[in-house]
Parts: structure tokens; sequence; C-alpha cells
């Protein structure tokens, strides 16, 4: 532990003569330099321990009455106060805001439910034959439960109870062991639903929705990478990942699924339909075969439905365009235009001839001309031609052919399922049960959660509080649902939700002194001095954001340095949307780099006591470089990020 304090105090010590050294003497300092002294004593105060959002605060509101102070003393103080009730009203009138104790509160629940246990059980079996399985079955795990939770401290610490004993067991190093538990858990602060990318988008003023949007793929890119990572570790070096002994492996099978497997059939399905028939079900109850027949029947069935709804809605006609206001009543277009030129002709409205400009035409004249289209009797369509305008909306109605591109996807899911149910043995049947139990229920909360916001169908807000209701149910559905649970829950929701929204009006109120004094002036003509160009301008600010990383929290980061950066987004043509994509992938490297690696602490609460710290931090190295090269090829291949909200949002 020493050396990890006398970093933390080498860095205190390099903050605070950076800043001695580029200010100028105190005779010379402007406002625009205490603004600048004020980040470096917040960012030290924050590493000595003291509260971000009261030090925030407090700082805000010293060096903002030094700003008051030097413009009027006789109001400095009365301006203070009411910068300081200004800022608090703005955060607590904030619609974007009031989805975080939402989502804080579903995750609670879901954690408070244990459900936890059982996903890691089944993922563990389902990926038995996959080198590495059981840190690939930690990284899904982390993935899926983080998502659903949000909350990386009781995401490291669960699996940290549930995995590591585990991992070591088998004979995993320490190592791979806790870089598997600590850059899994991570995952759920920038796979959506997240609070960080709510946070961000309120600091930014950039939509909530399109950041979820756009950090789908990322997220989902970042822990493929972390699985193909542990593959690769266990293919070259397969004493840090030994694979899974038999007896692990080993599912034991009902008495029906033994009687079946012995006498028809190991394969499910023809195993199931033969015992259907004749005298070989009479040791099997045929209720229990056609539930088990359902059960295998599943994955045809969403399918068919997944596929059914693409196919009606690809194939669904165009909408008919309403043009009966234009054309003229009794009449077509065509006729409706010749009446129009003859009544133009006759009424004096066209062009004047040569000879100069007639006169008015007489009343007389007028009223001729205007009976003249009118009285005109309107010539009778043929029975064809009414056949036809009778046929038109029909015609328009007739579904359109569907694409080739369905019709490929429809052959690909065909022939997927023709080797899912080829290799679907009863040992696999008793393994998608137990991922029915656990993998499914939360995964579909969790895609309908997403899915009501992405696809426009709910606000944020909205999705949470269905979210917040999916959760209660989903505790009461495994039976989790008590007072304890509710009353923890809540309890836990309130004292997080009170730390980010204090933590909001803290940074409200910095940003403002910060502003007043003339900070980011002095930051943007610096920067701009510079005459970087966009990449560099971009590698800059995210080398800064990552060495921000080291002593500070990603909270900390957003609320703190993200107006620092936003404002200078325009001037290199960076899209907000973009920056905030990378800022996410970045600030991972908040919980797993040291000194301030709380993944790494969290970790170290629940391990044995022959794992130390610095195991723990050296795990947590590899997975930090596959966060730098994940942020290479997000920047390197932007439609990773932008393809979706593009698509959904043009």
């Amino acid at each position: 532990m020493k050396k990890e304090i006398w970093f933390g105090l080498t860095i205190m010590a390099l903050v605070v003569l950076t800043a001695f050294i580029l200010l100028p003497a105190p005779s010379q300092m402007a406002n625009g330099h205490l603004g600048l002294l004020m980040l470096a004593l917040v960012v030290v105060a924050i590493m000595l321990g003291f509260p971000t959002a009261f030090t925030l605060m407090g700082m805000g509101m010293i060096f903002a009455w030094i700003a008051y102070k030097s413009q009027n003393p006789a109001l400095a103080v009365q301006q203070t106060l009411d910068l300081m009730v200004q800022r608090a009203y703005s955060v607590m009138s904030n619609d974007v805001l009031i989805s975080i104790p939402l989502f804080v509160f579903m995750g609670y629940l879901i954690e408070r439910a244990n459900l936890i246990e059982k996903l890691f059980k089944s993922m563990h079996l389902a990926m038995a034959r996959v080198p590495g399985s059981l840190a690939v079955a930690t990284i899904v795990t982390c993935a899926i439960f983080a998502t659903a939770t949000g909350i990386v401290g009781a995401v490291v610490t669960l699996m940290g109870l549930l995995a590591l004993p585990a991992m070591l067991r088998a004979g995993y190093s320490v190592q791979l062991s806790a870089g598997a538990i600590t850059a899994g858990g991570c995952l759920g602060i920038l796979i959506p639903p997240s609070v960080m990318l709510i946070v961000y988008g309120a600091t930014a003023g950039v939509s909530v929705v399109k950041l979820y949007a756009g950090a789908f793929f990322p997220g989902i890119m970042l822990a493929t990478l972390y699985v193909l990572y542990v593959v690769i570790i266990a293919k070259l070096k397969p004493s840090m990942a030994p694979p899974m002994s038999a007896e692990d492996r080993f599912v034991p099978l009902p008495a029906f699924a033994q009687v079946v497997s012995k006498d028809i059939s190991n394969t499910v399905l023809p195993g199931l339909i033969g015992a259907l028939k004749g005298k070989r079900n009479a040791a099997v109850p045929l209720r229990e075969l056609l539930n088990h027949l359902g059960i295998a029947l599943m994955p045809v069935l969403a399918v068919a439905a997944i596929m059914g709804t693409i196919y009606f809605k690809v194939t669904a006609p165009l909408p008919v365009e309403a043009v009966s206001g234009v054309v003229a009543m009794g009449g077509d277009l065509a006729d409706s235009t010749g009446a129009a030129e003859e009544a133009s002709s006759v009424s004096g409205l066209a062009e004047p001839e040569a000879g100069g400009l007639q006169e008015p035409p007489g009343v007389a004249e007028v009223a001729k001309a205007d009976a003249a289209p009118s009285a005109e009797p309107v010539k009778a369509e043929s029975p064809a031609a009414a056949t036809a305008a009778a046929e038109a909306p029909v015609a328009q109605a007739e579904r359109r052919p569907a694409p080739v591109s369905f019709w490929i996807g429809l052959a690909s899911c065909a022939v997927a399922l023709a080797l899912f149910y080829a290799y679907f043995s009863f040992v696999r049947l008793e393994i998608f049960k137990m991922l029915l139990g656990s993998f499914f229920p939360l995964a579909i909360m969790i895609l309908a959660v997403l899915g009501t916001i992405v696809f426009g169908l709910a606000t944020p807000t909205e999705a949470a509080a269905m979210g917040s209701l999916g959760g209660l149910l989903l505790a009461a559905s495994y039976r989790r649902l008590n007072y304890v649970v509710l009353r923890e829950s809540v309890y836990l929701t309130a004292k997080t939700s009170a730390m980010v929204c204090w933590l909001f009006v803290g940074s409200s109120i910095f940003s403002a002194a910060f502003a007043l004094l003339g900070g980011q002036e002095i930051i943007n003509t610096w920067v701009l001095g510079m005459d970087l160009t966009p990449l560099q301008f971009m590698i800059l600010a995210q080398v800064v954001i990552f060495l921000l990383g080291w002593p500070l929290e990603w909270t900390e980061i957003i609320v703190i340095f993200m107006p620092i950066f936003i404002p200078l987004l325009p001037h290199f043509g960076i899209d907000p949307l973009f920056f905030g994509l990378l800022v996410a992938l970045n600030l991972q490297t908040a919980f797993l780099s040291p000194p301030v690696a709380m993944a790494a602490f969290y970790l170290k609460g629940v391990s044995p006591p022959h794992v130390t710290l610095n195991q723990i931090f050296a795990g947590m190295m590899p997975f930090m470089a596959i966060q730098v090269f994940a942020i290479f090829l997000l920047y390197t291949f932007p439609a990773i990020g932008m393809w979706l909200p593009e698509v959904l949002y043009k």
C-alpha cells in the first residue's frame, strides 16, 4: 500500500508544481490564471480524499466571490449566493436526470435478487468447450449483469465471490482471473442503459437516446475483444487457463431424458418425437414429453416470429399520397389544367400582345369567362377507364416483393437452426433450460428497455420507469422480492442519486466560477494557438482524459473537464456525439488504472488473502491495453458508433 500512497503524493506534487511553473507571479495574475489555479486545487483536494461534490461547490463559491469582488465588492456576497441558488435550481429542473434514480433502482433490485449465481452457472456450462471457458463465461456474465445494473462495485464484488474461487480452483492464474472480473465488471458504464452516458449527455447537451444507440456496438466490440484475448491466452498458454475437466462439465439428466436418450435417440427432436409414438413412451409421462418438446421448439418459434415481423415490415405497401385535394372536382388533372388554361385565355389573363396593355374586360365578359369552364360538360369516362381508376388504390395497396437480403437472412437462419438441432442433445437441453431461467429474462428486459429508447417508443425516463417495474417483476418471479430487499434497494438508490445530483450542482457552480474568471478563454486561446489539426486535438484530448483516469474517477472527469473540452469541438469540426463515444471508451480506464482503480479495491475486498493488490493491478494491464486499442478502432472506423444513430435518426 505504501507504493500507491507515494504514487498518489507524487501525482499531487506534480500537479502543484506544474501550476506554479505555468502560472505567472502573484502580482501579475489575472482572473483567468486564478481559474487555472482553482482547477489545479480541485484536483489536489479530490486526491486528498475530500468529497468531490462539496469540494467543487466550495471552490466554486470561493472563486466566484473573488470574481464578483473584482467587479463590484458591495454585491459580491449576494451575487455568489444567487449563483448557487440558480445553479442548484437548474439541476433540479433538468428532465434528463430523472432517469438516473430509476435506472439505479432497477440495478439494485436485480443485484439484490441474487440472479447472478444462476446466470454464471448456466454461462459456465454453455461455454464449457470454449478455451478459457471460465474466464469467457465470467466476462459474458459481467457484461450482461453490468448492463442490467450499471453498478460496477456490485458486479465486481459479486463476481469476485462467485467466479474468482472457481477459477482459482480450476488452476487459472490470479492475474487472468482478476483481469477478467474487473474488466468485465466495468462494461456496465459503457453498454447502455448506462448512467455515465446520461451524465455525459446532460453535461454536453447531447441526446441521451443517440448516445445509447451509438454506444451499443462499441460496447459489444469491447466485450468481444476481451473474450478474444482470453481465448488466445488459453490457446497459447494453457497453464494460465486450463480446460475444464469432465467432472466440471457433467450435467445430470432427469429420469425421462435418460430413458429417451438410451432407448430412442440422444438428439432432442428425434428422441422426443419418437417417444410420442407407440408403446415406447410407456415409461415416460406424455405431459413431460410435450412440455420439453415445446421448450425445444422455442428457437424455431422465436426465429419464425422475428422473421415474420421483418417480412411484413419490408413488404408493407408504400403509403398512398393524398392528391384528391389538388385535382379539380369532376375531372382528372389534365382536364383541370386545360380548363384553367381556357379560363385564363378567355378572362384576359394571357400575356399582352405587342400592341400594348389591354383595357380590363367588362363585367359581362368576366361573367362569361367565369361561366365558360363550368358550362362545358364533363367528359364521361369510358368503362375501361372507370375500372382502372377503381383498381388503382388496390394496385397501390399490394405488398412489395421481399428483397433478396431478406431471403438470404432467412436461408442463413434455416441453416443455423438445422445445425443447432443436429447437435441439440439432452445435455444441451438442460443447459438451455438453465439459460431460460437466468439469461433470457435479463436479456429480454434489457432489450425491451433499450428497444423502446432507441426506436423512439419511449423517452429514457419512461423506459427507466418500465425497467424498474421489470426489475420488481423479475425479483418477484424469482421469489426474492421482500421488504428487506425493497428497503435496501430504495436506500441505496437514494444514496447514489443524491451523490450524482450533488455532483451536478457542484460541477455547475464550479463551471460558472471558471467561466467568470475567464479560465475557459485562456484554455481556448492556448489550444487554438497551437494550430492543431482535428486528429492532433483528438489525440491530445484522449491522452489528457486517459491520464486523468489515474487519479480521478469518471464522475469527476465528466463534470469537471468535459465543460472545458466541449466548447472547443465546433472549431475542429468534431461531433459531440462521436467525442462522447470516445470518452466513454476512454473512461473505462478510470476503473482499471492505479492508484484509484476502484475495481481492484472492490475485488481485493472479497478475494482470498494470498491474492495481492499488485497481482490484481498486473491482471488489469492487458485489458487496459485492449481499451486503448478499442479507442483506436473506433476513431479509425467511426461507423462502429455512428452507423446506428445515423440510420435511426436521419
